[in-house]
C-alpha cells in the first residue's frame, strides 16, 4: 500500500493510544460516582501548590519580560516615527505599559480570584 496511508494510519493509532492512556484516570475517578467535576476538583487541590509555584516562578516573569521588551521596542519605534513624521503615537506604548503593570501586580490578587 501507499506510504502516506501507512504513515497516516500510524499517526492516528498513536494519537488514539495517547488519548486512551490519558483518559483512564478521569474515567476511573468518575466511574464510581459519575462526578467528573469532583475528579477535576481533586486534581486541582492536589496540584494547586505546584501550579502556583510554576506560575509565580516561570509564567509571570516570562510574560513580564516579553511585555517589557515589547514596551521598550515600541517606545523606541514611536520615538523614531515622531522624529520622522512629527507626531507621537501614544496608543500602543500605553496599552503595553498597562498590560505590563497588570502582569506585574497580578500575582498579588490572582489567586484570590481563582481560588
Amino acid at each position: 500500500m501507499n506510504k502516506r496511508y501507512w504513515k497516516f494510519l500510524m499517526v492516528a493509532a498513536v494519537t488514539m493510544l495517547i488519548a486512551a492512556l490519558f483518559s483512564v484516570s478521569v474515567i476511573g475517578a468518575s466511574a464510581a460516582t459519575g462526578d467528573v467535576a469532583g475528579a477535576v476538583e481533586d486534581t486541582w487541590n492536589s496540584a494547586q501548590g505546584q501550579i502556583k509555584a510554576v506560575v509565580h516562578n516561570v509564567v509571570f516573569p516570562v510574560v513580564d519580560m516579553i511585555l517589557a521588551i515589547l514596551f521598550f521596542v515600541k517606545l523606541g519605534t514611536a520615538y523614531f516615527d515622531y522624529r520622522k513624521h512629527g507626531q507621537f503615537e501614544f496608543v500602543a506604548p500605553c496599552i503595553l505599559f498597562a498590560c505590563l503593570v497588570f502582569t506585574l501586580t497580578a500575582p498579588l490578587y490572582i489567586w484570590d480570584i481563582i481560588g
